[in-house]
């Protein structure tokens, strides 16, 4: 298959700040991916799609990415490996592999049920997220198990509440972005918690452009809601401020993505999409 190029940016820096804080590295690189695959309108219902990125931050090699999204008729296995490599690898030592697992439920769309990633940082080895959905009052609650190594308190359950993992967000997002295609000027919100932080991404289709014929503008943008600024972490607490992006895409039935724009501390973080492989192939990276 052709390869195809798109860019990620992201700004998640504090004034004054000297150097990349390795957990909101390593968030950017994540979130960044489950935004840029969230839209690129990939088959729906795919048995198996595996996708391969590399990652720039300031122009150098920072990491590489292997992303696999695993469909059924009901259900989901999403999957997701980040390496760093060069100055990123050198201040962080951050790698980490990802899964998530849940229905997809007609009208309700995904619905998680577990929720697992494994992370190396600096000194910590071996650090383990590990959430479980369980129904609580009408409510899905996203609980820790006893197998989870976070060293923050859980948020109150009013922010575990009707929520996605970052990877099920990426399922969440591809539905929002084909429906807010069919309905313009309407903001659609993803709502998700990462364990330690509750967020939004918030989005809505900007007007189209007369010299970009054939693409869709989507602007995006995180809204930190609980977990970020003014508590205390080994990983570092990315400020509370609105962190907005821009992506476009092609204006048809793909919805490929041509770019998605972020910055982080000032300085473009790129992930480019080195590769889609459908089916059960291999990417040839």
């Amino acid at each position: 298959m052709a390869r195809r190029g798109a860019t990620c940016r992201r700004d998640g820096g504090r004034a004054g700040h000297p150097a990349v804080s390795p957990g909101r590295g390593a968030a950017a690189v994540a979130t960044c991916l489950a935004l840029l695959t969230a839209a690129a309108g990939l088959p729906a219902r795919a048995a198996d799609l595996v996708a391969t990125y590399t990652a720039y931050w300031a122009g150098l090699p920072a990491g590489h990415v292997r992303l696999k999204i695993s469909e059924a008729a009901a259900s989901y296995a999403d999957e997701i490996d980040i390496r760093t490599d060069g100055l990123p690898h050198l201040f962080t030592h951050f790698r980490g592999t990802a899964q998530a697992a849940g229905r997809l439920v007609p009208g309700k769309l995904t619905d998680p049920q577990r929720y697992r990633a494994v992370y190396d940082l600096r000194k910590r080895r071996n650090s383990r997220v590990d959430l479980r959905f369980v129904v609580r009052d009408g409510a899905a609650v996203a609980e820790r198990t006893a197998d989870d190594t976070s060293r923050k308190p859980p948020l109150a359950e009013k922010y575990r509440r009707d929520i996605v993992d970052p990877l099920s967000a990426v399922e969440r997002i591809r539905a929002a972005v084909a429906a807010a295609k069919a309905t313009p000027n309407v903001t659609f919100a993803v709502p998700v918690y990462d364990d330690a932080r509750r967020f939004d991404v918030l989005g809505h289709i900007l007007p189209q452009e007369r010299q970009s014929p054939g693409t869709l503008r989507v602007a995006l943008s995180l809204r930190p809601l609980a977990g970020f600024k003014g508590q205390s972490s080994d990983d570092g607490d990315p400020d509370d401020a609105p962190r907005p992006a821009l992506l476009t895409l092609t204006d048809d039935a793909r919805l490929l993505p041509l770019s998605l724009t972020l910055q982080v501390f000032y300085l473009p973080l790129v992930v480019r999409l080195d590769e889609v492989c459908p089916g059960s192939k291999s990417c040839s990276g």
